[in-house]
């Protein structure tokens, strides 16, 4: 039996592992809503109230621990029902321009490909189940508007998660 052939995720000769920043999104497994539960306009202003499941919680714990990679960093992240955003950075962009000290510009240990794959299996692992679908979704971080744009994304999507392309009721 032939399997259909898989679409290719990266970019091609782009070294993941070079200084940069990368939107990632990573969905559950059938995009099951097993993450975090929204309510819209439910906090003391009319905004959304967002809360992690069993589930969720050992998704953040694995998240926050993500930093312990050296050069690896989670600048901004969410976890909705059914899937999570990040945004990750490998040192060397914008430390400077934002006031911080100058980063190493070689390439460090850290792959985006191997944060996503070890996070998923000690997520996999601590539930007892597969939490996650085989593949991500990434985008390579281009400029600081590109940054800007994507950070407000992942700020702002719990509240418009009934039009999020995930949703599901």
């Amino acid at each position: 039996m032939d399997l259909p052939e898989r679409k290719a995720l990266r970019l091609p000769e782009y070294d993941y592992s070079a200084p940069g920043a990368y939107f990632v999104t990573v969905c559950t497994q059938n995009r099951r809503c097993i993450l975090s539960n929204i309510t819209v306009g439910a906090d003391a202003l009319g905004g959304p109230n967002l809360t992690l499941t069993e589930t969720g919680k050992i998704v953040e714990k694995y998240i926050l621990s993500t930093s312990r990679i050296d050069g690896l960093h989670v600048d901004k992240y969410v976890i909705m029902p059914n899937h999570i955003h990040m945004i990750l950075r490998i040192d060397g962009v914008f430390a400077e321009e934002n006031g911080g000290p100058p980063r190493a510009s070689a390439p460090t240990a850290a792959t985006i490909p191997s944060a996503i794959g070890a996070l998923k299996r000690l997520v996999h692992r601590e539930a007892g189940r597969v939490v996650f679908q085989r593949s991500y979704h990434e985008h390579v971080i281009r400029n600081e508007r590109d940054y800007l744009e994507i950070w407000n994304y992942i700020d702002t999507n719990p509240a418009k998660w009934a039009e999020d392309r995930y949703y599901m009721a």
